[in-house]
C-alpha cells in the first residue's frame, strides 16, 4: 500500500491523502509561480516537514529525558530560487518554552539536527537552524 496518493483538482490544486489514516491536505501553487497561494505549496510542505520532524524527534527523546516540549513552536521561511526553479534555503527558529540543563539543550538539538527529514534535503539546499530555550 502507498504511503499516499496525490490527486490534482484542476487550477494548479492537488489533494493529498494519507492512506493509513484517511487524512487530507490541499496544496496549491504560489502567487509567484501562476497559482492562488490559497494553501501551502508543494515546496512549502517540505519545509514544513523539516520542522514538524525536528519537533517529533526532539519529543520522543525529551519523552525519554523527563522533558515537557508541549507549546515548542518552529518557525519557518523557505527561500526559492530560479534557474531552475527550486528551494536555496530553509530557516528554521524553535523556540522551546522550558529550559532545561545545557546538557539536555545539546541533546535535543542534536536530536532535532539529525532528524530524517533534515537528513534527507539536499546538502545544497542551506539549512539555517536557531534554537531559543526559556
Amino acid at each position: 500500500m502507498p504511503t499516499s496518493t496525490v490527486k490534482y483538482l484542476g487550477a494548479l490544486r492537488t489533494e493529498c491523502l494519507h492512506q493509513k489514516s484517511g487524512n487530507t491536505f490541499i496544496t496549491d501553487a504560489p502567487v509567484d509561480n501562476n497559482g492562488k497561494g490559497e494553501a501551502f505549496s508543494p515546496t512549502d510542505t517540505v519545509a514544513t516537514a523539516l520542522g514538524s520532524c525536528m519537533l517529533t524527534v526532539m519529543g520522543i527523546k525529551a519523552r525519554d529525558m523527563a522533558v515537557d516540549l508541549t507549546g515548542a513552536i518552529a518557525s519557518i521561511e523557505k527561500v526559492m530560487a530560479s534557474a531552475p526553479r527550486r528551494i536555496s534555503e530553509i530557516k528554521v527558529v524553535v523556540d522551546i518554552p522550558v529550559k532545561p540543563s545545557d546538557k539536555d539543550q545539546k541533546i535535543l538539538e542534536h536530536t532535532a539536527r539529525t532528524c530524517p527529514v533534515l537528513m534527507s534535503i539536499h546538502p545544497e539546499i542551506k539549512k539555517d537552524i536557531t534554537f531559543h530555550w526559556g
